[in-house]
């Protein structure tokens, strides 16, 4: 692009040339030029001159400019005129002055006339002229009336051939000054078929000429549009980018005299391509990179509020001041404007869809001063094509616009003249308005932290529907939970707003790694309650939203297993943090209309079980059911009770965990549709199989049956597999990686009703269970029968073998019971049959039993019995200790 601080305001270019490309009504007669000569037959071309400066001299131009006329021009005078007090002797100093006169017209005149080309060079390249202030006096019905202030000069070091900077000097030097006449310029496109862009009425100006002397120009001219059709046309081919370079040719016929010399109607021309860098950054800009056209601009307030119109509707009001940076030396003052507010559609190739009107009050522009403008704008409705899903995409229009706002992102909006809201703007100005489309980049605001405090509340988990199909949000574990959240309104937006749904897609971590994704797509109804600001918290809403089944995705075993590990055994608080974009549908005075993809981040505060260990959950067997048996297997159905120490609930349609003791698997336990809230959760159906896999494993099982019958506190360990949990194996992979150890679950036996309670001298722990209750030896016949209490309410226990000994004091054996016939223990309290008894009669134990006869004693008994229940059948040992016996005689 030229340097516009060192070009003319209209340039020149050589005269023939600048004829054959003005149009033929700009041409001018051509003056045949010749070579510079004494002949005589100059003196038709000096005699005029002289003549009119002659019967002018009142007039000429030095005089008007308030100087004394020269010495010269004083002896032409005399010539002319005579004097008659003057001496003959002193004529000699006039005529040296009249020739020294005549060599300077003729060195004008070679220069002006027989050097042309050399003048025009010279000029062109030492022309000067740095605008210093350009302001609009006024606007007009055809243009603008503006004033052009600036200084001009010519800098003969600027010239590149010495020859024509040193005869360009000399001439200059004696011409001294040039004064043009009244003239006018006008503009052409020749790329857009010579349309007029424009004309400027152009006053006599006198410039002086001289090398290095500065002139400061100051004048008003008239500037007038041109073809405006042809404007507009240029002016969309160049705001959409059509324009690669663009030609502009300015021609003018500028009459020219020096002093009393007149130089003629110079023809000027003058062509300036923009291209290259220019229209290079411009494009840059129309793709959203950077603007090339707009000067720089600061929103210094912003301001939307609620509109109440005469009707009792309501429109939306925005209120926009803005700063912009003027470096140019202008001045004018900008009518009050109207405008059409665009946004994109969903592709470039369809029309804008128009979004707000706005309005600019009256705009003073001051030279190199920041620019205030103050913008109404009003949102009338959100149009439908605005709202509407694009296609192949999940967005709209608005959503993009708004999406790139809250992520700070810069947006594009668009520009159109619209009418104006004044009848004092000019028609031609709204009309070229209309016409032109302008892209502007509206900066975002990162708001981040729109949503704040974002967190979860009565957590309620939901394993996966074992009949769920793989893939399905069914077939995940599923959270339901109340959404709490605060979302922050900017100081900008002033105006009711209400939040009527809310949907997200979260991402959950632990310890900073992800753990897994939850999904919240489903839109979830949602109350919204309006936080307004106070001290350093700035206005918001308080939002609500229950959602349920959501499910989760664990996409790390690891992070979770650790988790779990810490929530089971760590004995404080694990923290989750969630990041999640949420979609808001919000109700403003436009309507309904969805916000979408806010950025979301908090944190959610997981109790641990039971204070890191699982004595809280006290789990009980109220009832136990014999479903089915093998030679080696029990398949039986517990009704149990259980306490949920925290504050989650839990959802478990299907679960199968396996059943260890001492590391070794001996079973596995099935849960089906299990529901556990907070507290006190009883009859909680769960079927287990028993079911030892190898000899290891039944020679454990025998050791713990023995143990529990026995009355010691034994336990079991639970761990996943990854069968656990229906269409997750990964999760139950997870689990398995730890395992978790309860106490063996008390089975209850039945009370028996023939016992009298001064009787009850058993001194056994009474948590454990009593399934020998009471025992009654018979001295004479040696014989002893037992009160059995049997913990099956359905089933029939068969005892087919039982080899026992009693003892005294821990120590001293009393007798052997060896019974190998099978007797059955029926549900309830029942009574065994007469058992055989070999008494050890050289013993202190029988000696005291002997005492006791009529009375009662305390025993211990070791014991080897098998039982069995359907085909399933088992060789236990027992040992019970101060197990209250009766003593008779028969």
């Amino acid at each position: 692009m030229p340097d516009e601080a060192t070009k003319p305001l209209l340039g020149e270019e050589d005269a023939q040339q600048s004829r054959s490309e003005r149009p033929p009504s700009q041409r001018s007669k051509a003056s045949t030029r010749s070579k510079c000569s004494t002949q005589s037959k100059h003196s038709d071309e000096e005699t005029p001159l002289l003549s009119q400066d002659a019967n002018h001299t009142d007039h000429g131009d030095e005089h008007a400019n308030g100087q004394a006329s020269s010495p010269a021009a004083s002896s032409l005078r005399s010539l002319q005129y005579g004097n008659s007090s003057k001496k003959k002797s002193t004529r000699w100093p006039t005529v040296v002055a009249l020739i020294l006169l005549g060599l300077v017209i003729i060195v004008i005149l070679c220069l002006g006339f027989a050097a042309p080309a050399v003048v025009e060079e010279y000029a062109k390249e030492a022309m000067v002229f740095e605008p210093t202030n350009l302001s609009i006096d006024s606007f007009t019905a055809t243009g603008v009336r503006a004033r052009i202030q600036g200084d001009f000069k010519l800098d003969g070091s600027r010239v590149h051939r010495r020859p024509v900077r040193d005869l360009g000097r000399a001439g200059t030097w004696i011409a001294r000054k040039v004064e043009s006449k009244q003239s006018k310029v006008e503009v052409y496109l020749p790329e857009y078929d010579d349309i007029l862009l424009g004309t400027a009425d152009v006053p006599p100006i006198v410039v002086d000429i001289r090398d290095g002397h500065t002139t400061h120009i100051d004048f008003l001219s008239d500037l007038s549009a041109g073809d405006l059709d042809g404007i507009r046309r240029m002016a969309n081919d160049w705001l959409e980018g059509r324009v690669g370079r663009l030609t502009v040719r300015g021609v003018a016929d500028v009459p020219l005299k020096s002093g009393i010399f007149g130089l003629g109607t110079q023809s000027i021309a003058e062509t300036i391509v923009f291209s290259g860098e220019y229209f290079y950054r411009f494009s840059a800009m129309l793709n959203g990179n950077e603007l090339a056209v707009l000067p720089k601009y600061n929103i210094t307030k912003l301001n939307f509020h609620e509109v109440k119109l005469p009707n009792n509707e309501r429109d939306m009001a925005a209120d926009v001041s803005l700063d912009l940076t003027n470096d140019y030396p202008v001045k004018f003052t900008v009518p009050p404007l109207g405008f059409d507010i665009l946004v994109q559609d969903c592709s470039p190739e369809q029309p804008y869809i128009r979004l707000a009107d706005a309005t600019t009050e009256e705009i003073e522009v001051e030279p190199k001063k920041d620019v205030q403008v103050q913008v109404r704008g009003f949102i009338r409705d959100l149009p439908q094509p605005l709202l509407a899903i694009c296609p192949q995409t999940e967005k709209s229009p608005l959503d993009v616009l708004l999406g790139d706002y809250i992520s700070g992102d810069e947006t594009t909006i668009f520009v159109r003249g619209s009418n104006a809201p004044s009848g004092e703007t000019p028609d031609w100005v709204t009309e070229l308005i209309k016409s032109v489309t302008v892209p502007v980049p509206f900066p975002g605001k990162t708001i981040g932290s729109l949503i704040r405090n974002f967190s979860l509340a009565d957590v309620h988990f939901s394993l996966p529907d074992p009949f769920a199909s793989p893939g399905t949000p069914e077939a995940s574990p599923r959270i339901s939970a109340i959404v709490k959240a605060i979302v922050g309104l900017p100081k900008e937006m002033n105006f009711p707003i209400d939040v009527g749904h809310v949907r997200a897609n979260a991402d959950v971590f632990y310890h900073k790694k992800k753990l897994g994704h939850l999904d919240l797509s489903k839109w979830q109804k949602a109350n919204s309650t309006r936080i307004e600001a106070h001290d350093d918290v700035d206005a918001g809403l308080a939002v609500d939203s229950a959602v349920k089944n959501a499910p989760l995705e664990i996409t790390d075993n690891d992070v979770f297993s650790d988790l779990v590990q810490d929530m089971v055994f760590g004995g404080k608080k694990v923290v989750l943090g969630v990041k999640a974009d949420v979609d808001v549908e919000t109700e403003t005075a436009l309507g309904k209309f969805v916000v979408r993809d806010i950025p979301a981040e908090g944190k959610v505060f997981v109790k641990p079980i039971s204070g890191g260990n699982l004595k809280g959950f006290s789990p009980q067997i109220g009832s136990l059911r014999i479903l089915d048996t093998t030679k080696s297997t029990l398949l039986f159905e517990a009704k149990v009770n259980i306490t949920n120490p925290t504050e989650y609930s839990a959802v478990v349609p299907y679960v199968n965990i396996k059943l260890l003791s001492n590391g070794t698997e001996i079973g596995h336990a099935t849960a089906r549709n299990v529901s556990v809230v907070p507290g006190r959760n009883e009859n909680i159906t769960v079927e287990a199989l028993w079911d030892p896999l190898n000899k290891k494993g039944a020679a454990q099982g025998r050791e713990l049956l023995s143990q529990y019958i026995s009355g010691y506190n034994t336990s079991i360990t639970l761990t996943t597999h990854p069968g656990s949990i229906p269409h997750q194996p990964s999760l139950g992979r997870a689990l398995s990686h730890f395992s978790i150890d309860i106490p063996t679950p008390k089975l209850t036996p039945p009370k028996n009703p023939n016992k009298d309670p001064d009787d009850d001298d058993d001194d056994r722990d009474p948590r454990a269970p009593k399934f020998i209750d009471d025992a009654t030896f018979h001295l004479f016949t040696s014989t002893a029968t037992f009160t059995l209490l049997s913990p099956l309410a359905h089933s029939t226990i068969t005892i087919s073998f039982l080899n026992a000994t009693a003892f005294y004091n821990h120590t001293e054996p009393v007798g052997v019971i060896l019974y190998e016939l099978p007797f059955e223990v029926p549900p309830g309290a029942s009574t065994s049959p007469k058992l055989p008894v070999d008494w050890d009669i050289s013993g202190v134990g029988y000696e005291a039993v002997k005492e006791a006869v009529g009375g009662r004693l305390k025993l211990d008994a070791r014991a080897e019995v098998e039982v069995g229940v359907g085909r399933w059948r088992e060789r236990v040992w027992f040992l019970g200790r101060g197990v209250g016996a009766g003593v008779r005689p028969i």
